[in-house]
């Protein structure tokens, strides 16, 4: 296994972020589903090709990503969802309110201009809608839920398997400006949404991986009381 990817469970890995990929990339989750693979995120888009790379060395073939989902707009996210949409046909799925960012490649919303790069306007193949929406792969389910306060259109992802409940809660920890529409209170309802979950693991975007249940939960709480 390359040095830096991780099983976190059963057909659940760790195979982009920081110190796997490259410096400016948010975490990059994967799940197995019998064969078909859904990545969670897709990194700052510079590292594309060493995605690829890790989930071949897992194994795995990189041609068999059905799904990106997209846990909120910003380019440290979204960056090579474009990538495997054209390469392999992937499926890009976002919130209904954090699309039009990645649509028309709005440097701002995006936070592109962050960076100091753009995101080219990109097709959104499902648009995820009100509170909650469950995807089917195989025979598991994804739970996509709308968690706003960092973004518009932030959802935070849940799956049951083996026992755990693995929830992947990226930018937890914000930040929040105007410019990204951020909303302190809606997060603030947000969190306590997450809270109500009780994951036994937590997969957050940029500060790992925490389980056992009292660390996931600790984890959002910290956050919770900064911003009280």
């Amino acid at each position: 296994m390359r040095r830096g990817t991780e099983e976190i469970l059963s057909g659940v890995y760790l195979i982009g972020g920081p110190n796997v990929t490259q410096a400016d990339d948010a975490a990059v989750y994967l799940i197995d589903f019998k064969g078909e693979l859904v990545l969670i995120d897709a990194g700052a888009g510079g590292s594309a090709s060493q995605l690829v790379r890790n989930i071949e060395m897992l194994g795995l073939n990189p041609a068999l990503v059905s799904h990106v989902i997209l846990t909120h707009c910003h380019i440290d996210h979204i960056g090579a969802a474009p990538f495997f949409r054209e390469k392999y046909k992937a499926k890009i799925v976002i919130h209904e309110m954090d699309a039009k960012a990645l649509e028309t490649g709005d440097s701002v919303r995006t936070a592109a201009n962050w960076y100091g790069t753009t995101f080219p306007p990109t097709k959104i193949d499902r648009k995820l809608t009100g509170a909650r929406e469950t995807l089917k792969f195989d025979n598991d389910e994804l739970h996509c839920l709308h968690t706003p306060g960092h973004t518009p259109g932030s959802i935070a992802v849940y799956l049951d398997r083996s026992g755990q409940r693995v929830l992947f809660g990226q930018d937890i920890h914000g930040p929040f400006h105007k410019a990204f529409g951020s909303n302190i209170e809606a997060w603030k309802k947000s969190m306590q949404t997450l809270l109500a979950l009780e994951a036994d693991i937590l997969c957050e975007g940029h500060f790992g991986i925490f389980r056992p249940k009292n660390k996931a939960r600790a984890y959002i709480e910290r956050y919770l009381e900064e911003y009280e």
